[in-house]
């Protein structure tokens, strides 16, 4: 039977290359996760749906040198709820991001990113069930299907299984044995843009499998943890607004929309 820890979450909020983001240049702040969107910055909604999560222990925010302080003013979102909130020195990868913010904590980690505005505490628990469950290594997708009924235009790239299209909902739980698929985003991620990242992850002859759909989604995860020797699964998010986060003005004013339906709905 698995041993119960709290689990730690680490949040992604470096920005790319140190460069100023164009919407955070719109908006007039410092950084991205600053940016306002439902009357608060985008790092206090992915901050405010950790909180709810009763299994998470602490929270460690992945900036880069010299935003702490910016970043500090939403602190509160989860400091509210009595959950530590730590900043660790984000490195030059995804990968080293990943590694730099589990140091000194013995996991599980629940990874997600800062602009994940629609993240919601129900789909981090399914993620924290799953590693309650013995797993090394969980994704959070959606269903083509689903993504677009949360809008038409929220999601434009889908990984195609012989089981249907998913989208990648930027949430993942981890191990620390899992920690090592951490790996698969060493060049940077972005597989459905840029598939030769994939042959560094998982091997040529794997990238023809995914790349055309020749095996379903749970036979894609086997595989991908019998390559790295671990346990991974997918957990699939019925709600398909958890596909869609903030990365450019058209995503924003999407994400802005599905935030406004929810609070209605609430």
């Amino acid at each position: 039977m698995p041993t119960e820890r709290p689990l730690t979450a680490i949040i992604l909020a470096a920005q790319r290359g140190g460069r100023l983001d164009p919407l955070a240049a719109g908006a007039g702040v410092s950084h991205k996760c600053l940016v306002p969107i439902g009357g608060r910055p985008l790092l206090a909604h992915v901050l405010g749906a950790l909180a709810q999560v009763e299994a998470i222990g602490r929270i460690r925010i992945s900036v880069e040198a010299g935003a702490v302080e910016a970043l500090r003013k939403v602190e509160g979102a989860a400091g509210e709820l009595g959950i530590p909130v730590e900043f660790v020195r984000a490195a030059d990868t995804i990968t080293d991001s990943v590694y730099a913010g589990a140091e000194g904590a013995e996991g599980p980690f629940i990874v997600t990113t800062a602009d994940n505005v629609l993240l919601t505490a129900g789909a981090v628990r399914r993620i924290a069930d799953r590693l309650r469950a013995g797993d090394d290594a969980v994704a959070a997708l959606s269903r083509k299907e689903d993504v677009l009924s949360a809008h038409p235009q929220g999601q434009r790239r889908f990984y195609r299984f012989t089981d249907g299209s998913y989208s990648n909902c930027n949430l993942y739980g981890l191990s620390r044995r899992g920690l090592v698929l951490a790996e698969t985003y060493r060049s940077g991620g972005q597989f459905a843009k840029k598939p030769m990242r994939i042959v560094q992850a998982v091997g040529l002859i794997n990238l023809v499998i995914l790349r055309y759909g020749l095996v379903s989604l749970e036979r894609a995860m086997a595989k991908l943890g019998r390559r790295f020797g671990v346990r991974a699964s997918a957990v699939l998010l019925e709600d398909g607004a958890h596909a869609i986060d903030v990365d450019n003005a058209r995503t924003y004013s999407i994400a802005a929309q599905l935030l406004e339906r929810r609070a209605a709905w609430s």
